[in-house]
């Protein structure tokens, strides 16, 4: 965990290893569940983050929480903090 440092609470998902295929750069897909205005029903949606993964020790499948982060490239603005689950 990280300390608080005073410039307000980072964001933190949890999610799933969907490709591992780039160096130090897992994508993982978070999934949330939001209600629909009208029609009350909960609808799935996820979407796909960069994640900087710097030992390079997540892998498909691998539930995962990520933290917000300063910017590391054009698309990478999370980085790994920790590994759930392993995938079987």
């Amino acid at each position: 965990m990280q300390k608080d440092t005073g410039r307000g609470r980072r964001k933190e998902r949890v999610g799933l290893v969907v490709s591992d295929a780039a160096d130090k750069t897992v994508t993982v897909s978070v999934e949330t569940l939001k209600e629909h205005p009208m029609y009350k029903k909960r609808i799935r949606r996820s979407k796909k983050f960069l994640v900087h993964d710097e030992r390079n020790e997540a892998r498909v499948g691998d539930t995962v929480r990520i933290i917000e982060t300063r910017p590391l490239s054009r698309r990478k603005r999370w980085r790994l903090a920790s590994i759930i689950s392993r995938a079987e």
